[in-house]
């Protein structure tokens, strides 16, 4: 048996918060280990402040065709894969565990190579094509849907759900929180997860006044790439480009209009959120629909398709949605009901007991 205490492993998660928000989850559980990060540059592991060393390859996404870019792509991935097996080598690490993305293929080519283990999490409902490439390889794919397995007939897999940060599983002052918004009014939140979603912001705006007329307050989280973050003011409307005390908002909000990213998802269910949700269209393989319908067959959401839906359609569902607090509480009930709240422990049981 190895001892736990001297285990180091490797963390492959990069780009955005659903990929890197359950591998920090996952990280908490394993405090005993010693882990290093790896990331890639300008994403969103580089702007946080990880209290794990971070390692940096430079490594992209295939695009379709032959072309000067995808032969770029590939020479940096074969570069990618002896980088990181230099690293674990040096290192001398003893597994690895990622959550996907392009960071993946070097990261668990270069893993094998050298005979370590690999665990894998998928967090989306569509296993996206580096976990259906790649999930034969490794010795278990966690995944956060139970749907999942199906496209994965080849690969050993075990429905552990998606972790979350512990903020959102702590037992505290859910609703006290440092925005001014006044008790018992009802509360509208939206975001379109770690990278904002314009098209959203807009519909949103254009939307608000009935809302407000209604007595709702809406907390709009922009995040930083909209340029009309400041063109709509109102004494019942907060914009802000993120916000850090998600857990609290959420177990606050009556409502959210989100994205259907598979970490915004787990972030509603845990806290029994009722949630208008509009899957970002243009997704890879669009499996943000295919998260989205998850909730929509439990009946925890509401689902709205982006080029379909129009100021009044979502004028008029949130309005319903105000005026009937009970189907309100059934939505929250049936999301509470699909969380796993228990997830990173789940998950880091599963790691130790392929490592130790």
């Amino acid at each position: 048996m190895i001892n736990a205490k001297k285990i180091k492993l490797l963390i492959a998660a990069s780009g955005t918060g659903g990929h890197l928000f359950p591998a920090i989850a996952l990280a908490e559980k394993l405090s005993d280990y010693d882990i290093q990060w790896l990331g890639v540059p300008h994403r969103l592991e580089t702007e946080l402040k990880l209290p794990y060393t971070l390692n940096i390859i430079d490594v992209e996404g295939f695009q379709q065709g032959l072309s000067l870019a995808s032969l770029r792509t590939l020479f940096k991935l074969i570069r990618g894969i002896l980088t990181v097996r230099k690293l674990i080598k040096r290192e001398n690490f003893q597994a690895v565990f990622t959550t996907g993305g392009y960071i993946a293929g070097p990261t668990i080519l270069a893993a094998r190579s050298l005979g370590l283990p690999v665990i894998f999490h998928e967090s989306n409902a569509l296993p996206g094509k580096v976990t259906r490439f790649f999930g034969p390889w490794c010795d278990t794919v966690a995944i956060g849907f139970e749907v999942t397995s199906q496209y994965l007939p080849k690969t050993k897999t075990v429905c552990l759900g998606t972790p979350v940060r512990s903020q959102f599983l702590a037992e505290s002052q859910d609703h006290q929180l440092d925005l001014p918004i006044p008790d018992g009014v009802p509360l509208i939140v939206v975001f379109g997860g770690s990278q904002g979603a314009v098209a959203i912001n807009k519909l949103v705006r254009e939307s608000a006044q009935s809302w407000f007329d209604a007595g709702a307050y809406i907390v709009h989280l922009t995040g930083d790439k909209d340029p009309d973050m400041n063109s709509l003011q109102h004494p019942q409307y907060i914009a802000l480009p993120f916000y850090d005390q998600m857990a609290g908002l959420l177990k606050r909000a009556n409502l959210a209009i989100s994205r259907s990213g598979a970490g915004s998802l787990t972030e509603l269910a845990v806290c029994g959120t009722p949630a208008i949700l509009i899957p970002y269209p243009f997704a890879a393989e669009d499996h943000q629909s295919y998260n989205a319908a998850v909730f929509s067959q439990a009946g925890a959401a509401i689902t709205c398709k982006q080029l379909e839906l129009s100021k009044d359609i979502l004028t008029e569902t949130v309005l319903r949605l105000l005026k009937s607090p009970t189907e309100l509480t059934q939505m929250g009930e049936r999301a509470k009901a699909i969380a796993i709240p228990d997830s990173a422990e789940r998950l880091a049981s599963l790691v130790r007991k392929i490592l130790e």
